[in-house]
Order: structure tokens, then sequence, then C-alpha cells
């Protein structure tokens, strides 16, 4: 792999920063990128792990335990397995932030710059797919990813919002046991992925993503509880993004404790490298901020038509009963049965159970959610029809009808059913059927006359 030419100004600020190390560091750049995948605990057993670490030669990452390294003439990112959430493509040095966030079960967090996924769908997995985890992203089309990935990996307990952080702070004071951000960034560290990115870069870009950074970690600051914990997170190596804007933010808040910083270089571990550092607030809110300017700002939020008036009470109450019946009949249990329903137009989603005192009506009110909560189904037209997301959300014990399809590459049923095609039907199978592969839920089929008719959503089908 050639070199990226470097900018002058890069390589730099770069010898400043490293000295005798910083040859070591350029040269890294002729070295391939790594590539990493990371399970998803909630579905991963050991007896699927072992199959796909010997698939695919991995070996572990080291500050992952769940992470592992594949070598680039490998595709697990096309296997049916990815299809169906058992793992995350995700870049190996990545993976430190959320490991160092360490959230837990039951806990209330934010992943304030989510977007693609790989840093919530890591919390989620943590979190054991327990508590409540909003997870944002400004930008729509961006939002739109971060919910598709969510959904793949067959979350229950995460609400993608897409809102600007000033408008999120307005909303939640004080509200998130623990807040990522993986933040905006001069990404230094995608020089090797993404010549682009080299392009891109200057002194004057890294001031930019600087005062972006400030901003973003105000509201941060404002929306992390007493007690709670923040992870900053970016991409790039310069100490103004990193060290400087931690030193900074401490400085700022005095109640505010920088516990340990972590950066993980290109030349002496293997990844593109990172940088993250742990945050943490005293109980006490009592606090004065060295300059008046520095003072938590507060927003004006804005206000908006209440999501839930996309459909009446009634509609409301006749699809969740309608959605309970078709459990009862369907499934071993109701899945997020204690969570709160809301139905935006014909589309039934359930918010997660520990929602309810945080996500309440006023709060929602204007707010606009991609995923709000747990797709599980759609009201047609007075009947209930269940939705691919509730699928990927199941267990294989938890349904009454399933069939499963082979990997054998001589039946070719997997790759079928990823495609579109009907399968036939086992025998004494009628009505709504989950599909799987080795136990793994792939989507939805609907029995009848010895056919198995495909439910599998249009834009998930595979062309070959």
């Amino acid at each position: 792999m050639s070199k990226p030419s470097l900018p002058e100004s890069y390589i730099h600020h770069i010898r400043e920063m490293l000295g005798s190390e910083a040859e070591a560091f350029i040269d890294s750049y002729e070295e391939p990128r790594v590539q990493g995948l990371r399970f998803n605990s909630i579905k991963a057993t050991p007896e699927l792990k072992k199959q796909v670490i010997e698939q695919f030669n991995l070996t572990q990452v080291p500050w992952c335990e769940t992470g592992y390294y594949y070598q680039s003439n490998e595709r697990p990112g096309k296997h049916v397995y990815h299809a169906a959430g058992l793992y995350y493509i995700q870049e190996p040095s990545a993976m430190s932030a959320v490991e160092m966030l360490n959230p837990q079960p039951g806990e209330i967090i934010l992943d304030l710059a989510a977007a693609p996924g790989g840093k919530t769908t890591h919390i989620a997995s943590l979190m054991e797919d327990q508590g409540l985890l909003v997870s944002n992203e400004i930008h729509p089309s961006r939002a739109k990813i971060l919910a598709e990935n969510v959904e793949r990996m067959g979350l229950s307990s995460v609400v993608v919002t897409s809102a600007a952080p000033g408008e999120l702070s307005a909303r939640f004071p004080a509200a998130f046991d623990r807040i990522m951000l993986d933040a905006p960034c001069s990404g230094e560290g995608m020089f090797r992925k993404d010549p682009d990115a080299v392009t891109e870069w200057s002194d004057d870009l890294v001031t930019l993503c600087v005062n972006r950074q400030w901003d973003i970690l105000q509201d941060a600051y404002i929306m992390l509880k007493p007690g709670g914990t923040l992870a900053y997170s970016t991409c790039t190596f310069n100490r103004e993004e990193n060290e400087g804007m931690m030193e900074r933010f401490v400085a700022a808040y005095p109640d505010l404790t920088l516990v340990r910083t972590e950066r993980i270089w290109p030349h002496s571990a293997q990844g593109e490298g990172h940088f993250v550092a742990v945050v943490t607030k005293a109980d006490s809110q009592a606090y004065t901020s060295q300059e008046p300017d520095e003072q938590p700002r507060k927003r004006k939020e804005k206000r908006g038509r209440n999501p839930r008036q996309t459909a009446s009470s009634k509609e409301l109450e006749s699809a969740w009963n309608a959605y309970l019946v078709w459990s009862s009949d369907h499934t071993d249990t109701v899945a997020n049965g204690n969570g709160k329903p809301l139905l935006f137009g014909e589309a039934l989603y359930v918010l997660p159970e520990r929602a309810d005192q945080l996500l309440t009506d006023d709060r929602l009110n204007g707010l606009k959610l991609p995923r709000p909560g747990l797709h599980v189904g759609d009201w047609k037209k007075g009947r209930f029809e269940p939705a691919h997301a509730l699928a990927l959300a199941l267990g294989q014990h938890q349904t009454v009808n399933m069939q499963h399809v082979s990997l054998d590459a001589e039946t070719s049923q997997v790759a079928a059913y990823l495609r579109g095609e009907s399968l036939p039907a086992e025998s004494g199978l009628t009505g709504w059927t989950l599909v799987t592969a080795n136990g793994l839920p792939l989507g939805w089929g609907k029995a009848s006359a010895g056919q198995l008719k495909n439910r599998l959503p249009k834009g998930l089908r595979r062309m070959q």
C-alpha cells in the first residue's frame, strides 16, 4: 500500500507530538488497513462464536472481549450471519470507547452522535438490551442508517432520535447515567481508509472541529446526571481535539473529574487509531464556573406536533390490543409488553420499559424519532401484521411457528430466502412463521398450502 501524501502541517504536528516515534507513525500509512468485527452478545452463543471465529480465522482484539480482527481477504459482511445481526463490522480501535464507558444493564444512556451505529450497538450489547439507550444523529439520512443497524441487531431498548444537541439538552437536563460522545472531528485516523480525508484536512478544519466539539460538550454536560459518566472519543490525533479539549472541559466545570485517557496509535497497535477520555460528574450539582460565559446555556426548546396524535387514542388502543392477541397466538412472550405503545400512521412501536419517566409526551412533542422504540408491527384496516424488526428481536424459542433454512450451499435455502423467494413450507405450518438459520431469526414468512411466502422487506432483499 502506498503512503498517502500527507499535509506538511500535519507531519509537523505529529513530529512535535511523537518525537522519535514520529517516523514509525508516518510509515504506518504504508501498512494495510485493519479490519474488525464485534459480536452481538445478545445473539452470539458460544457455539456460533466458535464457528465464526474458525470460519473467518478471527483473532482477538485486546481491548474488547467481543471484538476480533479478520484479514482483508475475508468477507464476513457478506455472510447471512451479518444480515441476522450476529456481529457488527467495526474498526477495532473504535471498540475501545464503549469498553471504557462501561455501560451497565438497566441504565439510561445517551449516544449523542451515534451514526452509523457501531458504538450504539456496542452499548446496547453491554447493557444486555435492558434499560434505555437514546441514540441520536442530527443528520436525517444518517439517522435512517443508524435505525436500520439497530433493527438488524435485534435491539428493543434503543430509541433513535434526530436532533441538534441543544434541542436534546433543553428536553433532557440531568437525565442520563452515562453519555457516549464520539465527537465529529478532523478525522486524522481516517487517512489510511479514506484518501479524501487527507485532502480535506487543514489547520482551519481542526479549529472548526474544536469549536464544534466544545459546543456539543456544553450540551452533554447539561444532560449528564450528577454522579454520571461521560466518554468522549475521536478518531483524530492532535492534542487540541483530545487532551486539550478535556483539560478545558474539566477546568470550566469544577464538578467534573477526568478519570482516564487512552490513545491507540496505528504504529504501536492493530487499529486505525482512537482517543478516549472518561469524565465523571460529582454527585452535588453545586458549582461555580471559572468564566461567566461558560455557564451551562439555557436553550429555547422547539415545539411541534405530538407524534402520538398521528393516531387517535382509540386507534392506538385497538392496535395495541391486536398486537397482544397476535403475540398470545404466535409467541411465548410479548416483546416489550410493559413498554409504552406509540402509533405512527399504521406503524405500532413500543418504547422501552425504562422510557416511561424520561420520554414523556411533553418531551417527545415535536422531537424527530426515526425509531421510537421497537417496531412490533402494522395496524392495517383492522388487522395486525408483525414487523421485520420484531422478527429480528425474537429469540428462536419465542415463536410457535418456525422454519429453519439450511446454510448448505447445495440447497441454497438461505440465499433463496434473502433474494425474496418463496420456499416449500414444512408440513403442518400455517400462518406467520419465523425463518431462522442456525437459530438466528432472518425474518418472516407466511405459510399457506405448502408454500412459505416470503415477507422479507424488499429493501433488504439481495439481488444475487
